[in-house]
Order: C-alpha cells, then structure tokens, then sequence
C-alpha cells in the first residue's frame, strides 16, 4: 500500500491494523494475519455495500463494517493458528449484514473512561514551531492543512468524544520539561476547559507530571504542592527512565538518583495518593533498564496507602506475551507479574495494570491478547485493570474498544492458566468503572449532546478520516524523538 493509498478515503478501514506507534517504540510491521484480514476486508465490503445499498466508505464507517473486519480477523488468526488460539472474536455472524446484530455485539452501553489520552498543542498560527510534524508525515490528513492540527487539541476532543464511545478522560502527563513540552499544564487545562464547554463539566481529568531528576529535587517536590493548589489533579505521573537522570521508585540501586522515597513521600504529603508510572516500552528514549517495573511491587509493600498504576502493564516490544513463567520474568508483562508475585502483592489491593498501546499491540492476536488480559487480571486483579488507549497517538481509540468488547479468552486459556472469563461484568469494570472509583469520580455516561443513534451517524459523516496520527516507521520514530530533545 502506498502512502497516497493511505490517503484515499476510500480505502480506509474500521479497524487500523497499519504500522503505527506513541513514540516509545518502533512501530511492528503488518503480521501475515493482519495483511490478509485487510486484503480480505477490501475484497468484502464492495459486496456488503452493494447489499446494503450504500458506498464501501459509508458501510466500513458502520458498525456491520467494523463486525466484518473483526470477524475476518478472527478467520484468518484461525486458519494461521488452528484451535490452539488463546481466544478471538466473539460476533454473531449476521452482524456484518444487520445494524442492529452488529450494535448488539459491538456497541455496548459502557461506561467509558480513557485513563492515558495525549495532545500536542503546537502553536499553529507560527509556521516555524515544530514543523517537524509537518516534514514527518506529510501523508496525515485530518482534514486541515497543517498536519500539525492532526495532534490539535479540537481533533483530539473530536476523536475522543464524538467519534468513540469515551465519554470521561485522563490526560496524562509527557515527559518533556520546561517550553519545549506541548503538553504541559497550560495545554491539559485548554482541553479540559474546551471539554467543559462542549459537553458539560468533569469529562476530563488531569495529571499532574512531575521530572523529580531534573534540577533541584526539593524545587520539584515543592512544585507539586503549587501543581494541585492551582490545577485539579487527579493523579501524579512519572517516568522512571526518561525526562531526566533515571531513577527507581524504592530507591533499590544506590547508582541511581536517589529521589524515589522522598517522591513517594510527597505524594502521601500531597493526599493525592495515586501515581502513575510509565513501566514498559522502554526501546526509545531514555535507559530502557528503568522502564523495567522491578520497582514497582517494593514501592507499593513499602507504601501500601498509595495506589500505583502501572501504565502498558510493562509490555515491551520484544518476545511475544506467554503464559507468566518466572523463566522468562525479564520478558514484558511478566516483569510486573515477577515484582509482584516477589513482593506478595495481592490482587486487588494497590498495584494496577493499565492498556495503553499494550491492547492496541495485540488486540489483532488472540493469543498475546489472551495471556496479557489474563495474567494482569490473575495477579493485578479485576478490580485493577484499567482502561487507556494512548490515543491520540492512534486517532480514535472506537476500533480497540470494539475489539475489547468482542475479544474473549478460550476455555481452554481459562482451564489451563486460570485465566478468567471475560465476563460482561469484567469488561465493564476495565472499560470505566475501575478507573472511576480509582479516580473517586461520579461516571459520566452522557455523549455530550448526541445519542447514539445520532453518533454513530455522526461517525459516519464527520468530518475528517479514520486512521492513526502517529510515526509508522522507525525513521519517524527516530525523527521525532529529535526533534524533542530525544526524551520524548
């Protein structure tokens, strides 16, 4: 597929498997499953357009064309990987034909909150800032013509709000300091004010991100006191690897910064006791050791009246996701498992997994998908996974929560691994509820001022295109860590 194949309104899909990244690791190519699963959604949707009466581009908008592409995937992971699949798609099979099997599968009347959601709030009246994005990815159309306003905080509010189920978000702290970071303080407070405008008060939620390594370290911890005096925070969010000298939660290696206690200590001093950690996708940026969360399990046993969130849950881009096994305990999402298991954390107490780009890397292979979900409920617990997409990195996040909403573990992953069923339950606590009572927040489950019979036209309509925003190979990825200092 060319790049001005990619452009082409027509030929885009439900569901975005293209190569595509947040900037924390290079993007995966398209596996054999996934190019198959969109030759086969191309060749198909002709046919149920003219079945169905309307153009290909207003029937892959529909929820039928989402239900084709899911259940086109789940055929071609099946024909790859026989009956030994860790799980699949769960979709009626007239779905792809009758609106109303398709809403019934895949609509859903979840609550939904995002809990790791970013912009970039590029000053697009001045040419000169950062037109790296522009020379990056000359082939993004969001309908404008900077390709900056791709990252705008109104195509942002947009993608998240109109063109997806979410209904509450967090917007969740980067860690670039000082001028250079376009998502500071300044530009999370425009996106809940806009927010607020649009669809009514506390819909958004802020982080408050704090660089204990970069400069004084007492100038930053009082620095969080003057953050939440000033802005509601909801929560704190660190980076152990990046944004500054390394550093550890519990302060372990007398090598690195030692900042973790007292943070900790400021953080039970503040009474906002949830801290959010970026743990995982370690290969870009930074000292890929620190994004390893060892830590994580110590921090939580010494400070048991805090709350960590743990955000990819450690997933990392390298060997495929397996069953925990404290062989491979290095390997991804088990890093966490192993921390826990080590420092006898117990399920639903204070350590939680987050999803942010670690669905979005699997949702399009059962098996993966089916150990990531089941281990982090196993040992994190149901009550502690939470839901996050990273998007905007991955324009609207609607195509990973109707993957989630159709995915389910195999009984033969549940009997063999314990893993749990993916209940209706379940996936309502990871989708919104969790985060919610996390957050000490009242859901708010109104579509601004749209029901969803309106939205889901309004879907169709919109303006603007469906497809990510982000770097999709490893030259941008390379470029645009550059072009932030390299700390992005």
């Amino acid at each position: 597929m060319t790049r001005s194949d990619r452009n082409d309104p027509d030929l885009e899909l439900p569901i975005k498997l293209g190569p595509c990244s947040n900037t924390e690791y290079l993007p995966f190519p398209l596996s054999d499953v996934e190019r198959e699963t969109i030759r086969r959604t191309r060749d198909a949707a002709e046919r149920h357009a003219r079945r169905r009466g309307v153009g290909r581009r207003q029937f892959l908008r529909s929820l039928s064309g989402a239900a084709l592409m899911l259940t086109i995937l789940d055929a071609c992971d099946r024909e790859s990987n026989g009956d030994d699949r860790g799980g699949g798609m769960d979709i009626p099979p007239d779905a792809t034909d009758d609106e109303d099997a398709a809403r019934d599968a895949l609509g859903g009347d979840e609550f939904v909150l995002d809990v790791q959601t970013h912009y970039l709030g590029y000053d697009l009246s001045q040419p000169g800032d950062l037109g790296i994005i522009g020379s990056l990815f000359p082939q993004r159309d969001c309908g404008e013509d900077d390709p900056r306003a791709c990252f705008s905080v109104d195509n942002f509010l947009q993608e998240l709000f109109v063109n997806s189920d979410t209904t509450m978000i967090v917007v969740s702290a980067i860690p670039i300091p000082g001028d250079a970071n376009p998502l500071g303080i300044d530009e999370m407070e425009q996106a809940r004010t806009l927010a607020e405008r649009v669809c009514g008060d506390g819909r958004v939620l802020l982080h408050g991100g704090v660089l204990p390594t970069v400069g004084d370290l007492q100038a930053n911890l009082d620095g969080m006191t003057a953050l939440m005096n000033e802005h509601p925070i909801g929560a704190w969010k660190v980076y152990t690897h990046t944004g500054g000298p390394p550093w550890w939660l519990d302060d372990h290696d007398a090598d690195a910064a030692q900042v973790g206690i007292p943070f900790l200590e400021q953080v039970r001093e503040s009474g906002i006791t949830t801290v959010c950690v970026h743990k995982g996708f370690g290969g870009i940026g930074g000292d890929p050791e620190y994004s390893s969360p060892v830590d994580v399990g110590p921090a939580a046993t010494m400070n048991p009246d805090i709350d960590f969130v743990v955000y990819h849950s450690g997933f990392d881009a390298g060997p495929p996701e397996g069953p925990y096994d404290p062989g491979a305990a290095d390997n991804g999402v088990n890093r966490l498992i192993q921390s826990i298991v080590d420092s006898g954390i117990e399920p639903n107490t204070n350590v939680y997994a987050e999803l942010g780009s670690t669905w979005r890397s699997v949702m399009s292979d059962p098996t993966q998908a089916a150990h990531v979900l089941g281990k982090v409920l196993t040992y994190c617990g149901e009550d502690n996974v939470l839901w996050g997409t990273d998007s905007i990195w991955y324009g609207s996040p609607q195509d990973q929560i109707q993957a989630f909403r159709a995915f389910q573990i195999s009984p033969e992953f549940q009997e063999q691994y314990g893993y749990p069923e993916l209940t209706d339950e379940v996936k309502r606590k990871i989708l919104g509820a969790n985060a919610a009572r996390l957050y000490d927040v009242d859901p708010v489950t109104v579509k601004c001022e749209f029901t969803p019979e309106d939205l889901e036209a309004a879907r169709v309509d919109a303006p603007g295109v469906r497809r990510t925003f982000g770097p999709e190979s490893a030259a941008e990825v390379r470029a645009l860590v550059e072009a932030h200092g390299g700390i992005v």
